[in-house]
């Protein structure tokens, strides 16, 4: 079973529905509980990262992810949720992240690119094919919608794609897993994205 972390900011019933499409159980939850006996966890995320941040603090949930993540369980940031698992961000204003993934979120260089940046693009992989992708192939799209990247990075990127500078399109440090795109929004490419991370057990990746 994927939980999906409820703390109000995310496409948290199109996630659901991409995981009932795979065959695969999905619940919403808040409940610390539902966390600890899920086989992995999903940080979605949409908005801005200040009030995300914000909000899942609040939630009180931050323990139980940092405890379940050292466990070996898999987790997956989406989008704003990738975004949140770095050390800070610099969307209006300076803002600390979860730190788990060394870097931080910088704005989209915009000269002569419209921001925010929306559309299909071409994942590259980076530092080996990470078990995330291990049924897509380089050069397939993926739908994105940001205006925020994630940057000093490298040693954590596992695909990038190209506007106007390459952007990090997805990230990993051992159980910790992001991607910058949507999954859920991006077709067959996208399911089997999230086909592979449900294969993710507990202490391995694949």
């Amino acid at each position: 079973m994927t939980a999906i972390i409820d703390y109000g900011v995310g496409n948290l019933f199109s996630l659901v529905s991409s995981f009932r499409k795979i065959g695969e159980e999905a619940v919403i939850t808040a409940d610390p509980a539902l966390l600890q006996k899920a086989d992995r966890i999903i940080l979605p995320g949409v908005g801005a990262f200040h009030d995300a941040m914000e909000k899942l603090n609040a939630s009180g949930l931050v323990p139980v992810l940092r405890e379940q993540i050292a466990a070996g369980k898999p987790v997956m940031g989406i989008c704003l949720g990738m975004q949140l698992l770095f050390d800070k961000s610099f969307e209006y204003g300076e803002h600390k992240g979860l730190g788990l993934i060394s870097g931080e979120i910088r704005p989209i260089p915009s000269e002569n690119l419209k921001i925010p940046h929306m559309g299909w693009n071409a994942l590259t992989f980076q530092n080996g094919k990470h078990p995330l992708f291990a049924d897509i192939n380089e050069g397939d799209y993926v739908y994105f919608v940001h205006s925020y990247y994630a940057a000093d990075c490298d040693s954590a990127v596992i695909a990038t794609s190209e506007y106007g500078i390459d952007i990090t399109a997805a990230v990993a440090k051992d159980n910790v897993m992001g991607c910058q795109f949507h999954p859920e929004k991006s077709g067959e490419v996208g399911l089997t994205i999230l086909k592979a991370f449900c294969r993710m057990k507990e202490g391995a990746l694949c």
